[in-house]
């Protein structure tokens, strides 16, 4: 079974947010080339009453998180509304060779950061609070957006997740589909427990020889991890579901992998699975 680390083709409701987005412009329909962030500009322009905390309700739920006390669905349903900065570095864009030999920078841009997670996923970092960023990259400047921009940028970045607070203990990660959903300013459902992607896990099996039942439970990927070794609810980067699939007893391989591939062909017709659904992995039963 695929594991969901190319992206999908972008739902219609994301694209036309995008299309609305800008391009080479950051979440606010500014340039980014030439970009002048120091004083004036950031969270001082677009936030000018932000003292660059975390906010209360998002902090609280981090926390709670981190403590083993709350799900990712409590972090992620707390991010909506909320501030985030992103982080600004700048590239050199022109430099040439003084009499000396020396190289000299002579024009530098402003660029979006984005990290690469372990399985090569693209991803875009985000911080609750400048604390946060500097902790991360003194040398970072914070250009301050709503959670929902910073999603946007994300999707049309071509990024696959957001990681919110990269230097804490642990990150937290938000994964495409809960990205999607803050995108939209809609509640997000993590697909283990979504009973609409059960049912086209299911539908999927309907009919099809070799195949008794067929059902959804969490994948092993989901859980985030402490520096000690405590696992957490959720906030990794998956894989985040898993397909049990019941065959029939006494099955040849050939015919296991023809059941599985026509399988396979069936669930991708379900458009729900590519929308709601980051990361899936495959268990055989009998």
């Amino acid at each position: 079974m695929p594991d969901g680390s190319s992206s999908p083709q972008l739902p219609a409701h994301i694209a036309a947010q995008l299309r609305s987005a800008g391009g080479a412009q950051d979440t606010g329909g500014q340039a980014w080339e030439g970009r002048n962030l120091g004083e004036g500009t950031s969270h001082t322009h677009l936030f000018p009453d932000d003292d660059g905390a975390s906010a209360p309700a998002v902090a609280s739920a981090l926390t709670a998180w981190r403590g083993g006390h709350a799900s990712e669905t409590a972090v992620i349903a707390a991010l909506p509304g909320s501030r985030v900065f992103v982080p600004i570095v700048a590239e050199v864009s022109h430099s040439q060779i003084t009499d000396h030999g020396l190289v000299s920078d002579k024009e530098a841009d402003m660029a979006l950061v984005s990290l690469r997670t372990a399985d090569g996923r693209k991803a875009l970092p985000v911080f609750t609070a400048v604390d946060e960023l500097s902790a991360w990259n003194p040398d970072a400047r914070p250009v301050a957006v709503d959670i929902r921009r910073a999603a946007l940028s994300a999707v049309q970045d071509g990024s696959d997740l957001l990681v919110v607070n990269p230097a804490s203990d642990p990150a937290f990660v938000v994964r495409r589909p809960a990205m999607w959903c803050i995108a939209k300013d809609t509640p997000w459902t993590p697909s283990y427990a979504d009973l609409a992607v059960d049912d086209a896990v299911l539908r999927a099996a309907l009919g099809m020889d070799g195949i008794v039942s067929a059902r959804t439970e969490p994948g092993s990927g989901i859980h985030g991890r402490r520096s000690d070794g405590v696992m957490l609810d959720g906030g990794a980067t998956g894989p985040e579901l898993v397909i049990v699939l019941q065959l029939t007893p006494g099955l040849t391989r050939e015919k296991v992998q023809a059941t599985i591939d026509r399988y396979q062909q069936k669930l991708a017709t379900e458009p729900i699975m590519a929308e709601n659904v980051d990361s899936v992995g495959l268990r055989l039963t009998a």
